[in-house]
């Protein structure tokens, strides 16, 4: 009896939007834009960063492996959301579903890291600015990288792994138009304790601890922003972290909502659910080229100039 009901899927069901037609092209063709947008975007940032140096400073390095963990969350999305609602092709092989998830969690990791990373350098930079250039080398910020990249690839090849050795014996219809750690073991039927412990302390040690040493940052950035004297030296200290600000919040928003209504809003309507995590993944990563085109001079009339090129 075990045998008949026990078994590995071949292929999970990925779902569109909820009450629309797979083939809608009313969504497909604005998908397909903002995938281009942001595309054309962070390829913009990395070029101008490469091309210009004026730019080759701690801030834009970091900036540039923002931009790098953006194309790798939004190009692992991209071909089974592309495939859903163009091509009405729902199915996805169990391997390729676990690869799909496997590096949608580590570019989240990764992006999580680089945001830390930004957040540090906002704090040498205003409450040690004599001693910026010394503190932040190009060799440690290559050395932040790296280890930023690695713990996001070590970190996460657990679930990934843990995931492959569960049993699944129910619908293998997933709740997005991609896959999830949390979505897809709720369909597994064998004790998966194991991989929602390992799962939950992933979170912690990326996120959890991200999000405590940004507000940390900032808490002493503030303490040092109140300390100075001058009016002018605190609007211009201030306004160095605005863009950061705009890509952290970007970022956190959707995603603590995104969890807040896996654990709390099951009662929610499966488009709650779709919408949330489709902002996780496609809004950070067409936003911040723009966040911070907007505050950097040679980033904003490279990206415009391009723009008017293609007008």
């Amino acid at each position: 009896a075990a045998n008949n009901t026990v078994f590995s899927p071949l292929t999970f069901i990925l779902t569109g939007v909820p009450g629309l037609p797979m083939n809608n092209y009313w969504i497909a063709f604005p998908l397909s834009c903002l995938y281009l947008l942001m595309l054309l975007g962070n390829c913009t940032l990395l070029w101008t960063i490469k091309t210009d140096f004026t730019l080759h400073t701690p801030m834009y390095y970091l900036l540039s492996m923002l931009a790098v963990a953006d194309l790798g969350l939004s190009v692992s999305t991209l071909p089974s959301m592309l495939g859903i609602f163009w091509f009405e092709s729902t199915s996805l092989h169990f391997d390729a579903c676990v690869i799909q998830m496997y590096f949608i969690h580590s570019f989240s990791a990764i992006e999580s890291g680089v945001l830390v990373a930004m957040a540090l350098d906002r704090f040498v930079a205003i409450c040690y600015p004599l001693q910026y250039a010394s503190i932040l080398t190009g060799a440690l910020i290559m050395k932040a990288g790296g280890v930023i990249f690695m713990r996001g690839v070590c970190v996460v090849l657990p679930v990934a792994v843990l995931i492959k050795k569960l049993p699944f014996c129910r619908s293998m219809l997933l709740s997005h138009s991609f896959c999830l750690h949390q979505d897809m073991l709720r369909l597994a039927c064998g004790d998966v304790r194991v991989n929602s412990v390992y799962g939950l302390t992933a979170v912690i040690l990326t996120k959890g601890l991200d999000s405590m040493a940004i507000l940390l940052s900032y808490l002493m950035i503030v303490r040092a922003i109140i300390s100075t004297t001058s009016h002018e030296s605190r609007t211009k200290a201030f306004s160095t972290c605005i863009s950061h600000l705009c890509a952290v919040l970007v970022f956190y928003i959707p995603l603590i909502s995104l969890s807040i209504i896996h654990r709390f809003g099951k009662h929610l309507p499966a488009l709650t659910h779709t919408l949330m995590a489709d902002a996780y993944l496609l809004v950070p990563p067409i936003l911040n080229p723009f966040i911070y085109s907007w505050k950097t001079k040679q980033i904003r009339r490279r990206i415009l100039t391009i723009f008017h090129w293609r007008g």
